[in-house]
């Protein structure tokens, strides 16, 4: 769980800047997006293989 702690002075904004940057570096609304509804195995291969050629896609680009 993304924790941050206020430090002396800190404005609430500031705080919740900080909050918001961490959630999204550890990646845990996309992991809450991800796990809301079920998805059968045959619709997670087929997602995991369009990453995989997405991936590969773009290195052979650079």
């Amino acid at each position: 769980m993304a924790e941050v702690i206020a430090e002396e002075g800190e404005s609430f904004e500031s705080l919740l800047r900080r909050f918001n940057k961490r959630v999204q570096q550890e990646g845990i609304l996309s992991e809450v997006r991800r796990r809301e509804h079920y998805e059968k195995p045959s619709i997670k291969r087929k997602k995991k293989e369009a990453v995989k050629r997405r991936k590969s896609s773009r290195s052979s680009q650079s």
